[in-house]
């Protein structure tokens, strides 16, 4: 079954860690260049002082860039997200999204400097806002990207 990016919503939705922890996956575009999350603040996604919790924050933010470069470069190509920063702006109630986005000219640009098999390090950048618009945290994602190394077949003699 191919992957599409409407699976890949669902499924993220429903993988037990963001599920328990109020993140759910609103969509991928269909070109694999965005993808808009929400983590939903409640009872149990909240902090002592009853606002979202930071390892939330962290977590709704942490595959979505690697994901959107790895589908739009395809599978000759190794991705990984290899750290992250996260600066907190302001308590988060309600409802926060974050939207990732990765243009097409960006992931092109990747596969130009991964070519031959170079280790490519990328960061990334978004904001995580509440449903007023205003920013609760900006978020930076580091994204590895290095082409596979191709295996050459031996013909025996």
């Amino acid at each position: 079954m191919r992957m599409t990016p409407r699976r890949l919503a669902l499924g993220m939705s429903l993988w037990t860690p963001n599920l328990w922890s109020g993140i759910r996956v609103k969509r991928f575009a269909d070109d694999w260049t965005s993808a808009t999350v929400e983590l939903h603040v409640n009872l149990i996604t909240r902090n002592y002082v009853k606002t979202a919790f930071g390892g939330s924050m962290s977590a709704m933010t942490d595959p979505y860039f690697f994901m959107l470069v790895m589908h739009q470069l395809g599978s000759d190509y190794v991705v990984w997200d290899t750290r992250g920063e996260i600066e907190f702006v302001k308590p988060g109630r309600g409802v926060l999204t974050a939207r990732f986005e990765v243009p097409r000219e960006k992931a092109d640009e990747l596969r130009e400097r991964a070519r031959g098999g170079a280790k490519v390090l990328e960061w990334f950048d978004t904001d995580i806002t509440d449903a007023s618009g205003d920013v609760v945290a900006r978020v930076r994602r580091e994204v590895y990207v290095r082409e596979k190394k191709r295996v050459t077949a031996q013909v025996a003699r």
